[in-house]
């Protein structure tokens, strides 16, 4: 598994994984609960791979993001992502010094903290350590899913 294959669906909860291609959509399994679920072709789809987070140097893929998080909680849970906003911002500080605070919004350090706790809970923190390298002939997620 890498981390261009787990997914962020628009209005459903959690994480999910990429199980199947399909020609209207994909085939997910969530990662709070295990059930599988079809994923129409019109859905809003994110990989984890293509997200980053603003700091004001340049852009941090979410890798990068959640590997600094793991050293910081040393591969244990982040707090809780219904911590108070002060809260979430002190620990996302500490994590991405650097991070914009005018671009990255309390509900997006809320997502990736929620995600960050979802990845430990599942015990998935080694996919960080993969480099992800899609093969020739694959689809990526959001290709699949456009189609």
């Amino acid at each position: 598994m890498e981390l261009r294959t787990v997914l962020s669906i628009t209005g459903k909860p959690g994480l999910f994984k990429l199980i199947a291609h399909r020609k209207n959509g994909v085939v997910v399994e969530s990662l709070l609960d295990g059930a599988r679920a079809s994923i129409p072709a019109n859905a809003n789809v994110s990989s984890l791979g293509d997200i980053a987070i603003y700091t004001y140097e340049e852009e941090v893929p979410l890798k990068d993001v959640f590997k600094a998080m793991s050293n910081v909680t040393e591969g244990k849970e982040a707090l809780s992502h219904k911590s108070s906003k002060s809260d979430l911002e002190d620990f996302f500080g500490e994590v991405l010094p650097k991070f914009d605070q005018e671009r990255v919004y309390a509900s997006d350090i809320k997502k990736v903290i929620q995600w960050f706790n979802i990845i430990v809970k599942n015990n998935l923190l080694s996919i960080l350590d993969t480099e992800d390298t899609p093969e020739d002939d694959s689809i990526t997620p959001q290709e699949a899913v456009a189609k």
